[in-house]
């Protein structure tokens, strides 16, 4: 697999669309830091880390009536191209309403966040 991140999206985007309740992902410790985000931004409604060996990240989606709470999920950096921003250059989704998730110096972040302590990183993705 090259971008695992990118795969991480389109396997919530597929679910999402086909409604399902979950979806499993292989585990690593940068997905993990984006799926917390979901988390905490109130994408998803639950997730966890499953397996000994064979580690996987068990996520549980949200959902209002028959439309999933995660409109769209898009890649913008990926492993041939990068995409770099100053904390002054913060892209903002919908403006204001979706998410930028941005990995900083200090840890995978959500845009807002990466701003307030004056941060600057390469952007993730989008989600809306």
């Amino acid at each position: 697999m090259i971008d695992p991140i990118a795969d991480l999206l389109t396997r919530i985007r597929n679910a999402s669309r086909a409604l399902l309740a979950e979806v499993q992902v292989p585990h690593s410790r940068m997905k993990e830091s984006v799926v917390r985000l979901l988390k905490q931004e109130g994408y998803i409604t639950d997730w966890a880390v499953e397996g000994a060996a064979a580690k996987r990240l068990k996520l549980k989606l949200k959902y209002q009536g028959r439309k999933g709470v995660i409109e769209n999920l898009r890649r913008v950096s990926t492993p041939g191209s990068r995409r770099y921003v100053r904390a002054t250059e913060m892209p903002r989704v919908l403006g204001g309403m979706g998410t930028v998730i941005v990995s900083t110096s200090r840890g995978v972040m959500t845009g807002a966040e990466a701003r307030k302590q004056n941060l600057g990183g390469e952007v993730i993705c989008y989600v809306w």
